[in-house]
């Protein structure tokens, strides 16, 4: 049953992260912007591997901030 829910979780991260990656993708920001964006997604998803907790709370900063410099949601 445990690992069910885990899937289930990662399943639910991994969604989070596609969205997130593709309003990366489509963002309007300088280059140095979405180098840095991009960077920090590719360490939520490294994160993701050993830690569905941690990884799901940088993405819920990383998503706010996106929120934040008026990144649209796909």
């Amino acid at each position: 049953m445990e690992r069910d829910g885990q899937l289930q979780l990662y399943g639910v991260l991994a969604a989070r992260l596609k969205q997130a990656h593709l309003r990366v993708a489509s963002a309007e920001v300088p280059d140095g912007t979405r180098r840095e964006l991009s960077r920090r997604l590719l360490a939520v998803t490294a994160v993701a591997k050993h830690d569905l907790a941690d990884a799901g709370r940088r993405l819920d900063v990383l998503t706010a901030e996106l929120d934040d410099l008026g990144i649209p949601d796909r």
